[in-house]
């Protein structure tokens, strides 16, 4: 199997979601809900669920419901000091560096938010480019529009050919349904068999906890010849 090009998300990606910055996100998300829109704090949890299963992520259903301006709910969202949370990951940076393949950034978070993750982790040069969610309005993943936009956005390569990691299993369904190779990475990735095959009902071709574990894990992608 020949890989040409390998999307990669962000958040709880290409770094663990235990070191907390994911959930100092999602705080901030029901911090803006309260004080920047006037929600019923007993409601937040409720439509932030909502809209996050609906419609893609908690900003496309504020949008579509409440026409919240994108670029103000990112800045204010992702107002946290990065460096608290990240560090450089030198093996992270070998490893990608080592990959025969295209590499880009595709996530649903804005190009300011991950090009600080990026220098925190010390990586922002192994990846061609990004797409990130103003990139792709007024979709977002997992709806199949944001798919289609990210590949045209990289030049239209033969989905066959390509990859995505992501921690969302519902990300990694409709990458499938477009034959993209898929890869689950996180603790959703956490299975006990040995040779890392995911359970009939995962849309996942592999699965990892831990992105580190890639070359042991996918091997195929450095045996490959783009």
């Amino acid at each position: 199997m020949n890989f040409d090009l390998i999307f990669f998300d962000l958040d709880a990606t290409l770094y663990p979601e235990s070191n907390g910055l994911w959930p100092a996100i999602r705080e901030r998300i029901d911090l803006y809900m309260r004080q920047q829109m006037g929600f019923d704090p007993a409601e937040i949890a409720r439509l932030r669920e909502d809209y996050y299963l609906n419609h893609g992520t908690t900003l496309c259903g504020l949008r579509k419901f409440h026409q919240v301006d994108p670029v103000d709910y990112l800045n204010f969202v992702h107002d946290l000091p990065v460096h608290r949370y990240l560090h450089p990951d030198p093996a992270l940076r070998t490893m990608l560096l080592s990959m025969p393949q295209r590499r880009w950034v595709f996530t649903n978070s804005d190009s300011p938010h991950a090009n600080r993750v990026m220098q925190a982790l010390g990586i922002t040069d192994c990846f061609e480019g990004m797409i990130d969610v103003l990139r792709l309005e007024p979709d977002c993943k997992p709806n199949l529009p944001a798919y289609q936009k990210a590949l045209h956005l990289v030049g239209d390569p033969d989905p066959s050919r390509c990859a995505l990691l992501d921690d969302s299993t519902r990300n990694l369904a409709t990458a499938k349904d477009l034959g993209i190779y898929t890869v689950l990475v996180g603790h959703n990735g956490d299975h006990p068999d040995a040779d890392h095959c995911p359970a009939d009902n995962c849309p996942a071709d592999r699965c990892l906890t831990d992105i580190h574990a890639l070359p042991t894990v996918v091997p195929e992608f450095w045996d490959s010849k783009p």
